[in-house]
């Protein structure tokens, strides 16, 4: 630190210049925060998928229903341990189709018992078993709408027209928060009791089944059995880990890190270009300075470790202040929680944008460096004489 005041008379030579690069690294770095973010909202499923859990879908397409009955079979195959099931509502607010989340019917007992990244309160656990319209939504959800416990919410379904027609009416009895960070609280769940008796068509129907296995490590075993047990029936089935299945979703619009790396590829390369412009400029415009500093007793290698400090000062003052931007935007959650429930950027980004910080730097700076350590100080001085 002993030079740090000649570093930083450096960096403001030339104020106009130094503050567009910084400013340039640091709407790099806020993009590469936001991409981030966006990658983890998308893939959060695919991080809180547990090892010993499994999916067990239609074998054509998930949009094909399977029997309820199936899940007295699916816990007797070896290795089962509990089982679940969901069905897609397609729940409307209020008519207003931006008023869109995830509504699912489920069995309350065995729903809490498998879905443990969801803390529900036991009092509000205990009317949700009692209360046959009550429905429990996520803090999000009700953050979303400043719905409370006790209110009434009717919803459309455009999938499960109500016998009788008219709205579903919903009483809610329970906010579950995230037990873990991942988990996404801009969900509906309600009692698929209510939801069977009442729909017009497709009684004894499900989606799909979650299952859990009693060993991570018997997965693949599992769920062969559970494919083998329904081969060959009018609805055959698909058991996959809950990663995949996952995975599978977000793959149907792309690969969501290599479109994010060839974003931030693109964009680190062309700020490379920039900062190392920037610093062999500066390097250029102060040959006889350099020259001097050398006459005086600096060594080349002092003389290289200043440039290189020059540089990762500039690159460290935009790309913090780019991090820090990013990390400051998530904190007050997601802009589209309809789209994007879970919205953070994760420590391990801000670690990996620390260090391509300290790396821009280094390889910013590290020509022009080299350059300067070379100078010899007969040149130096002659230049410009």
């Amino acid at each position: 630190m002993r030079f740090a005041r000649l570093v930083w008379a450096n960096l403001m030579r030339r104020k106009l210049r130094t503050g567009l690069t910084m400013g340039s690294i640091f709407v790099a770095f806020l993009l590469f925060g936001i991409l981030c973010t966006i990658r983890e909202a998308f893939s959060a499923g695919i991080n809180l998928a547990g090892a010993d859990r499994l999916i067990v879908r239609h074998r054509v397409s998930l949009i094909m229903l399977l029997p309820r009955s199936y899940a007295e079979r699916i816990a007797a195959v070896p290795g089962v341990d509990a089982v679940v099931h969901w069905t897609w509502f397609n729940g409307v607010y209020r008519d207003d189709p931006r008023n869109f989340f995830g509504t699912f019917p489920v069995e309350p007992d065995a729903f809490l018992d498998m879905h443990r990244e969801y803390e529900l309160p036991e009092d509000q656990a205990n009317a949700w078993r009692r209360t046959r319209t009550g429905a429990i939504v996520g803090r999000a959800l009700a953050d979303r709408f400043g719905w409370a416990i006790g209110d009434r919410i009717p919803l459309v379904s455009p999938l499960w027209p109500r016998d009788g027609g008219g709205a579903w009416e919903f009483e809610v009895v329970g906010i579950f928060e995230a037990a873990k960070r991942q988990a996404d609280t801009s969900n509906f769940f309600f009692r698929h009791d209510y939801f069977d008796e009442a729909r017009a068509e497709g009684k004894g129907q499900i989606g799909w089944f979650m299952v859990r296995v009693d060993d991570p490590d018997r997965t693949a075993e599992v769920a062969a059995a559970i494919d083998a047990e329904f081969a060959n029936s009018p609805a055959e089935t698909k058991a996959e880990p809950e990663g995949a299945f996952a995975q599978g979703f977000i793959e149907q619009i792309g690969s969501i890190g290599t479109i994010l790396m060839a974003i931030l590829g693109a964009v680190f390369f062309t700020i490379l270009l920039v900062a190392g412009n920037t610093m062999a400029q500066a390097v250029r415009e102060r040959t006889q300075e350099i020259g001097v500093l050398k006459a005086l007793g600096f060594t080349g290698s002092r003389v290289l470790w200043i440039v290189l400090a020059e540089s990762c000062l500039l690159a460290a003052i935009g790309g913090l202040a780019g991090l820090a931007a990013a990390w400051a935007i998530t904190v007050g959650g997601s802009p589209v929680p309809a789209l994007l429930p879970v919205f953070y950027l994760p420590g391990r980004d801000l670690l990996i944008g620390a260090a391509l910080v300290v790396a821009l730097g280094i390889v910013a700076g590290a020509l022009p460096a080299i350059a300067a350590m070379r100078l010899q100080v007969a040149a130096a001085l002659r230049r410009n004489a």
